[in-house]
């Protein structure tokens, strides 16, 4: 059996309060809590650190480059202690024959208990030929190598849904890996996706041992659970009908909504807006660029990228930009007229008891 995280890092000169501090970051990261302290440190202590394979198949690994880029301490902590990361053609140093091997022996000495990460899409098309390695085609390769792992992670939106390798025509039959693998695979897509939710969605899995709650797309809900749009501080200005007309006008200087230049964060999910990227720093919106919705499916076949849709294939959305305003006027008039209305059919009313009862009055009266 190999060394725990804590024994791991324990080798490498990590104090138990440098470790107490590391799991209270995981625990955050996976979406755990400050009441899960306890339970990530038990698991590190005892756990021995898990065989993780992070293949790459038709991708520009901006997944790769988001997550070893990242500032967060946790990220470079977990490739160093948390994980076992033995094949990766994107970091490892082996390569050839020697890399190979590393694959072959880590998917046959772990059966069960190894972890993959997949990087990009798939072809099918053409018998598979636009993407092969060593002589086999991607889609043999992900089938051999998913076969007896504990998980499967599709990074990013190449792997969850295609990506711009699977847009209009899709030349190559890029397909992403839930369609061609036989067991739950957990998407988190994005492109890249955020390095913070990555890592959160790793720490997950190494502290319950278990896949993290999915939407029915089998994003983690903890990540994906939201819109752009619901956690955005613009939204108060798309409530009001303040919105950019053209970049750098008075509107996006005041920083109004940016719906009508082509945002698609009413329709797209993710935590970019809360968890924003470089250590929390921004995110495109804050960044006074418009969300492309780059974690949905289909994304980019659903432009101009700056010209808002009216309606967005398979969302729904409030109010378009065009006709908030005005529906937000209207429903005033409608109101004050509705209210006129009202108030009249009450005076009629009583007016009419008045005349009712002064012709009871009379009635009654001696001649």
């Amino acid at each position: 059996m190999g060394h725990s995280i804590w024994q791991a890092m324990q080798q490498k000169g990590y104090s138990r309060r440098d470790f107490l501090q590391f799991c209270t970051v995981a625990a955050a990261a996976a979406g755990l809590g400050s009441s899960a302290v306890a339970e990530v440190v038990s698991a590190f202590e005892k756990k021995a650190k898990p065989a993780v394979v992070w293949m790459h198949f038709q991708e520009c690994t901006c997944c790769s480059e988001s997550f070893i880029r990242a500032s967060h301490p946790i990220v470079i902590d977990a490739l160093l202690d948390v994980m076992s990361l033995n094949y990766t053609e994107t970091l490892m140093a082996a390569a050839g024959f020697q890399a190979e091997k590393s694959l072959k022996d880590t998917i046959t000495n772990n059966k069960g208990k190894y972890i993959v990460l997949v990087e990009g899409a798939v072809p099918t098309k053409d018998g598979g030929v636009y993407c092969m390695i060593g002589g086999r085609t991607a889609e043999e390769i992900l089938k051999e190598v998913s076969a007896d792992a504990a998980a499967i992670v599709a990074w990013g939106s190449c792997a969850s849904n295609g990506c711009i390798q699977a847009a209009k025509p899709n030349p190559t039959g890029a397909t992403p890996i839930h369609k061609l693998v036989d067991k739950p695979v957990i998407n988190v897509p994005g492109c890249p996706p955020i390095a913070d939710v990555m890592m959160g969605v790793v720490t997950h899995l190494l502290v319950t041992g278990q896949v993290p709650a999915l939407d029915s797309l089998g994003r983690p809900k903890e990540f994906y659970g939201r819109r752009v749009h619901d956690t955005c501080y613009r939204r108060p200005n798309y409530d009001a009908g303040l919105f950019v007309e053209s970049f750098d006008d008075e509107n996006a200087r005041k920083g109004f909504c940016l719906y009508k230049v082509g945002c698609r964060g009413p329709v797209t999910y993710n935590a970019c807006a809360v968890t924003k990227w470089n250590e929390g720093t921004s995110y495109p919106i804050q960044s006074g660029h418009g969300c492309i919705g780059c974690s949905e499916a289909g994304f980019w076949d659903n432009q101009p990228f700056y010209q808002h849709l009216p309606s967005f294939p398979g969302f729904g959305i409030e109010r378009t930009a065009d006709t908030i305003g005005a529906a937000v006027g209207a429903a005033t008039l409608a109101g004050v007229a509705a209210h006129a209305v009202v108030t009249n059919i009450r005076k009629h009313k009583v007016i009419a008891e008045v005349h009712a009862e002064e012709d009871k009055a009379e009635e009654k009266e001696p001649e």
